[in-house]
């Protein structure tokens, strides 16, 4: 699939850096880029009804105008960058957070996930899960967004014989078609990946035209997310794609996991799959 509308979600603090790298990228591929300016709402607290009501007003109305002033700071920023692009703005219920989200989604064949989140972990992580769980959309996540290229020369592609992984593989085909090489990556190949563990979705992917090399690769007492990332710098990758939550999300919250990992600390540019919405 070819990225031609890119959706950036930011908070409402530290969005420049953000929108000027997406623009960038966004100009780069000829893409539009859509812009989610996103708020959690501020909830009632609990005490006196009318000390709540007055104190919970002032408190949501002042985070509504911040809201306001960063959506126009985001289409003033943009304003000069010359590509085609649109802004909104979001006050969302913690609930309705994840489907608000995804709604947007719907309307962008990826979801891109920077630095402007990172002041707000309960905002980032319901942005992230909202836009793959209620959108089926991949999410791309940076730990700075000058990093990304929708061209990478080198890719690493995580293989675990899952649903989600072929998701993955089928979402990134666009991109692995046009890189040097792709590593396909398994770690610790059990039984279900077959006789000869990778081979199959190697089989599937060389007729596209990539250039794909299968590594089997033993933990060895590591968890899967280290061994990725170390392969990743042993390979000079510029992208890993992953299949996102195997598990469920509570499970990866609790006993931690792949996805969980790659979400908490991007060592390089992250492209997410799920299978499908909930």
């Amino acid at each position: 699939m070819t990225y031609k509308t890119i959706l950036l979600v930011v908070g409402i603090s530290q969005l420049e850096d953000d929108l000027r790298a997406a623009a960038d990228l966004c100009a780069s591929e000829g893409a539009h880029l859509s812009v989610l300016v996103s708020k959690i709402a501020t909830l009632p607290p609990m005490g006196d009804l009318a000390a709540i009501s007055a104190a919970w007003i002032d408190s949501r109305d002042g985070d509504m105008e911040q809201l306001r002033q960063s959506v126009r700071e985001a289409r003033e920023i943009l304003g000069s960058a010359g590509l085609s692009y649109d802004v909104v703005g979001r006050y969302s219920e913690t609930m309705r957070l994840g489907q608000d989200v995804g709604e947007r989604a719907w309307y962008a064949d990826v979801t891109l996930v920077g630095t402007s989140l990172r002041v707000d972990d309960l905002l980032r992580r319901g942005v992230i899960e909202g836009a793959l769980f209620y959108s089926a959309r991949p999410v791309l996540l940076a730990a700075n967004l000058r990093s990304v290229t929708l061209e990478p020369k080198n890719v690493l592609l995580a293989w675990n014989s899952t649903i989600e992984s072929a998701r993955a593989a089928r979402e990134s085909l666009d991109m692995m078609q046009n890189a040097e090489g792709v590593h396909l990556v398994l770690v610790d190949p059990k039984t279900k990946n077959g006789e000869e563990p990778g081979a199959d979705v190697a089989t599937y992917l060389a007729p596209h035209g990539v250039k794909v090399a299968v590594d089997q690769l033993a933990s060895a007492g590591r968890r899967v997310e280290e061994v990725l990332a170390q392969h990743a710098r042993d390979t000079s990758a510029d992208l890993t794609v992953i299949g996102a939550y195997g598990h469920s999300r509570i499970r990866e919250r609790v006993f931690g996991g792949a996805t969980k990992s790659m979400i908490d600390a991007p060592m390089l540019p992250v492209l997410m799959v799920r299978a499908g919405c909930i």
